[in-house]
């Protein structure tokens, strides 16, 4: 159990990564010309982020979660219900994100700088509340 865990903070460690930092790279690319050299390296970027780390990595955190849930027979706990709505949240933004991969790499991107910025905080107020859900189960 202690290495499916250790597994599980790896794979959270690398999704959130990733989750911080391609809505950061959006703002920056947001600024750059389409088509230019600055436009197509973002357009690297974003791409390898998200299909090279953040999607292996939200499928390793689904997988070892719920293996850890079933063997820590957590799914009628209040606190583990709440974190489960909010990684299902995390996981829509995940998504929603890869659609701006998409439309950024289409050149197809409609949303401003300020738009990315606000979706950069977003990861961090659902980690928070995730974290705190499972370090002091209030309920």
């Amino acid at each position: 159990m202690l290495w499916l865990k250790a597994l599980h903070v790896m794979a959270v460690i690398a999704w959130m990564a990733g989750m911080f930092y391609l809505p950061r790279l959006f703002v920056y690319h947001v600024d750059a010309k389409p088509g230019s050299e600055m436009s197509e390296t973002f357009k690297v970027m974003e791409g390898r982020l998200y299909r090279i780390i953040m999607t292996p990595a939200i499928g390793v955190v689904w997988v070892t979660g719920l293996t850890l849930a079933y063997l820590g027979s957590y799914w009628l706990d209040g606190w583990f219900l709440a974190k489960l709505a909010m990684v299902v949240g995390m996981t829509g933004l995940h998504e929603f994100l890869g659609g701006c991969v998409k439309r950024f790499a289409a050149d197809r991107n409609t949303r401003d700088g300020r738009f990315y910025r606000i979706v950069n905080e977003a990861p961090t107020l659902l980690m928070a509340a995730i974290v705190l859900l499972v370090i002091v189960k209030p309920f």
